[in-house]
């Protein structure tokens, strides 16, 4: 191998840094822009470092039908790929109701908006950020 090809090949394994010079991170800044460029509705981002060692960041997103949702996720999956973070586990693509991209320290859900607000993830996933049950509201919702 020659120094030139030596030097291309090294280029072509760089690795992708994990904090831009900003201090955000690259790959929550590709998966925002593209659901912005494919226009997702209702873009949540919620901060999961030091609260679960699932995800550093989950990203909520509701696409307006299922083919949306299902096309939004393929490319969002395609693009981080060619960005080189590396392959995406993707679930639910067929049916296109939920689909969830696994992208490693990124977990994005898109939704159809009738399921998004069915499962509520923001409210299960607020954590202390959540409004507290009181009294008053467990004896109401024990009524109903």
């Amino acid at each position: 191998m020659t120094q030139a090809q030596t030097h291309s090949a090294a280029a072509d394994t760089a690795t992708v840094p994990s904090m831009n010079s900003d201090g955000t991170d690259p790959l929550l800044d590709l998966v925002l822009q593209h659901l912005d460029e494919d226009q997702a509705q209702e873009v949540v981002t919620i901060d999961l470092a030091g609260k679960s060692s699932i995800a550093d960041h989950m990203v909520i997103a509701s696409g307006r039908s299922t083919r949306q949702v299902a096309a939004i996720a393929q490319k969002l999956a395609e693009k981080i790929k060619k960005a080189g973070f590396g392959p995406v586990k993707l679930e639910g693509l067929p049916a296109g109701d939920w689909v969830l991209l696994d992208a490693g320290d990124i977990v994005v859900h898109l939704f159809r908006p009738e399921v998004r607000s069915f499962y509520n993830l923001e409210r299960m996933w607020a954590f202390g950020d959540a409004p507290p049950v009181t009294a008053s509201t467990a004896t109401t919702a024990g009524s109903a």
